[in-house]
């Protein structure tokens, strides 16, 4: 139907980060995993950041607990992840079994360049939030062939925060929350950059190439649509 708004999913998020990987990785080789390697640490470390602005923001400190709570994203639909807590003592440990980006990557047929997203997007994020906290994967990633995502997040979650946690995420719903028109957005903007400062011309050439992809795939709306969005504007 003309007019229906355009919503970019997980999917779109998922398989352009891919073709920006793979593009990067045929002209540069080595040194274009390297850049998109960089790109992801940057884009993590910007969404911690942000993450944690909204925290302080609300007159929350910044722990493992708040940035539990001020997560940015939700899945698409109910069913299409499946994570939880491992445990919460001596440290916080969590696992992801289903992952929507997994996914994606798996029915495109592009695994082996969307899991150089899970080699540091977590604990950038985590960094991002607060440099001095580290977030350790503990088993192979799903995207590397792993039964599951599991991660170890440095402190831990006493039965107060536990409960705090709950009652944290029920008071902020959804608002503190990107739709993935924007984490879409996000991820264009700051991957492009960087393969542009990392590896000049060529990077350039494989942002051009890799949205050419993404547009073959999706549709140019879907392009379109992430126009003007990232960087936010005041």
């Amino acid at each position: 139907m003309a007019n229906e708004p355009i919503n970019c999913k997980i999917e779109h998020h998922a398989i352009l980060f891919a073709y920006l990987a793979k593009r990067a990785i045929e002209i540069c080789g080595e040194e274009g995993k390297e850049a998109i390697l960089a790109g992801m640490t940057t884009y993590g470390n910007e969404r911690g950041q942000r993450m944690a602005a909204n925290a302080l923001a609300h007159g929350d400190e910044l722990s493992t607990m708040t940035n539990q709570a001020y997560g940015e994203w939700k899945p698409d639909y109910d069913g299409q992840m499946e994570f939880g807590q491992l445990r919460t003592e001596p440290t916080l440990q969590t696992y992801i079994s289903k992952c929507a980006w997994c996914d994606a990557w798996k029915k495109h047929g592009l695994t082996e360049f969307g899991k150089l997203y899970c080699v540091n997007v977590d604990n950038a994020v985590y960094q991002g939030f607060r440099s001095d906290f580290v977030c350790t994967p503990t088993t192979t990633a799903m995207s590397w062939g792993g039964e599951r995502c599991e991660f170890d997040w440095g402190h831990p979650l006493s039965p107060g925060e536990v409960s705090a946690l709950a009652e944290k995420k029920k008071e902020l719903g959804t608002s503190c929350m990107k739709d993935f028109n924007f984490h879409t957005a996000h991820l264009k903007s700051t991957i492009c950059q960087v393969l542009v400062q990392r590896l000049g011309e060529d990077g350039e050439k494989a942002g051009e190439l890799a949205l050419k992809d993404y547009t073959d795939t999706f549709g140019q709306e879907y392009l379109d649509v992430l126009e003007g969005i990232f960087p936010e504007t005041e």
